[in-house]
């Protein structure tokens, strides 16, 4: 009877899984459509100190001949930062975050046919943005680190990216204990879309994501992954950022080996368990991957 029960639950999450998909992401002044596929984010760092790409897009021309790169390579979205939220990373001010970000973004406007997402947790930063053209608000707080970010949020009619994290970027690392990771994360985004949908952003404008790496051991997040099925029962696209992170050093038993395999591997795997966008460094060999993927039956063998 346990092992019945044991493949019921299994049967019922992975339903719910495929029942997530073939919806949309609304982002306002257009929509993206998820598949069985998942969306690939595009990460570009406009910092000197991020930890795998601090100071490669710290010119504004190099970032924005990145980010079309990019988008020739087959990224859905790309997220544009200037504040590194590595461990123990050194917070920045609003207008160096501004100098950072803005340049970029108005250089991209009317050049790039993706949506720009900003990856900050200043509401006066994620203004700007969205002013100048970013149609999403990834907030590595969970839109709590400003309060007026959900406002804004509101007002401007934008997608949003709402994450985990354990402390500040300073602190996340230092000993972060759950007494059932997988529980208290799935707790903790279930309370924040409740939180947005009571501030007023719609549930079809709504993404969560586990925060891998953001106060959590190797142990930690790689429960995290394999409770992606879970997640997506929260009725809402799951985001997955894993790449380059250090629990894949770990993994692959080499934490100086360069990260790109392992995190492809990674990626598959969520894939599989249907994570509906992943945020990688990666792009082109993320979409081959994924790409590749697909065409050999991945998701149909599952």
């Amino acid at each position: 009877m346990v092992a019945w029960e044991g493949f019921l639950t299994r049967f019922s999450v992975r339903a719910a899984c495929w029942m997530n998909h073939d919806r949309i992401w609304n982002l306002g002044r257009r929509s993206l459509t998820l598949g069985r596929r998942p969306l690939v984010m595009g990460i570009l760092n406009v910092t000197p100190d991020s930890f795998s790409d601090g100071g490669k897009h710290h010119d504004a021309q190099r970032a924005i001949a990145s980010a079309l790169a990019m988008e020739a390579a087959g990224a859905d979205i790309i997220d544009i930062g200037g504040e590194s939220t590595r461990p123990y990373s050194d917070p920045v001010g609003v207008q160096e975050e501004l100098d950072r970000v803005i340049p970029v973004i108005d250089g991209l406007r009317d050049s790039l046919s993706i949506p720009i997402s900003i990856d900050t947790s200043k509401a006066a930063v994620a203004q700007a943005a969205v002013d100048s053209g970013a149609e999403i608000i990834n907030d590595v707080t969970g839109l709590e680190g400003d309060p007026a970010m959900s406002g804004i949020a509101v007002a401007a009619g934008v997608g949003v990216c709402v994450m985990h994290m354990k402390g500040t970027p300073q602190t996340m690392q230092d000993d972060p204990v759950y007494t059932d990771v997988v529980d208290e994360i799935f707790a903790y985004l279930q309370a924040r879309k409740s939180f947005c949908l009571e501030a007023g952003i719609r549930e079809d404008r709504i993404c969560l994501d586990p925060g891998i790496g953001f106060g959590k051991t190797h142990e930690h997040n790689l429960a995290l992954l394999r409770a992606t099925p879970r997640f997506t029962t929260l009725g809402c696209p799951i985001l997955i950022g894993h790449s380059r992170k250090g629990f894949i050093g770990k993994v692959i038993g080499d934490k100086d080996a360069d990260r790109m395999a392992g995190t492809l591997g990674v990626t598959l795997a969520v894939a599989a368990a249907g994570a509906d966008i992943i945020r990688v460094h990666d792009v082109p060999e993320s979409v081959q991957a994924l790409r590749a993927f697909e065409a050999a039956g991945g998701f149909e063998n599952l």
